[in-house]
């Protein structure tokens, strides 16, 4: 299943990040990929705050992965941006953050091929003249569900 819609500003961004909160539960595995400044982790960051992660949302793009523990599940924020090498991912136990109760949010996942698992949906965002172009794509039922959930929402 895919699916689009156009992101004028980041108000919309945080607008589709927050409906995205309201219909997901885990396990879900999130592939965010677009060139850099594209807002990956501006959605990112607005989807964590309306699944109600306080304090400062630390990028991860130095240490690879920022755990947020929430009463019902888990959700782990990876960028993969600066990963030197595939192995890197082992190092740090990555296939324990791939659980029944938990959200995987993977920025640049091409950098972890091979180690990381099939993604429930791609976010890809991609710059337009004005604003930004959203597509989702659902690779699983799981994802399919997700996603049309998300439309109807919206």
């Amino acid at each position: 299943m895919h699916w689009s819609c156009e992101l004028k500003d980041e108000q919309a961004t945080i607008a589709v990040a927050n409906t995205f909160a309201q219909v997901c539960e885990p396990p879900l595995t999130l592939y965010f990929q677009g060139p850099l400044g594209a807002g990956k982790t501006t959605f990112i960051r607005a989807f964590l705050r309306a699944l109600g992660v306080e304090g400062k949302i630390k990028s991860p793009s130095y240490a690879i992965v920022e755990p947020y523990h929430l009463a019902d599940f888990d959700i782990y924020h990876l960028d993969l941006y600066r990963l030197a090498h595939v192995d890197e991912l082992e190092m740090i136990g990555i296939r324990e953050y791939f659980s029944p109760r938990s959200i995987c949010c993977i920025e640049w996942p091409e950098h972890g091929k091979g180690v990381l698992p099939t993604p429930d949906m791609d976010f890809i965002l991609e710059y337009q003249e004005q604003g930004r172009q959203l597509t989702l794509t659902a690779h699983t039922q799981r994802g399919a569900v997700v996603c049309e959930q998300l439309k109807e929402n919206l």
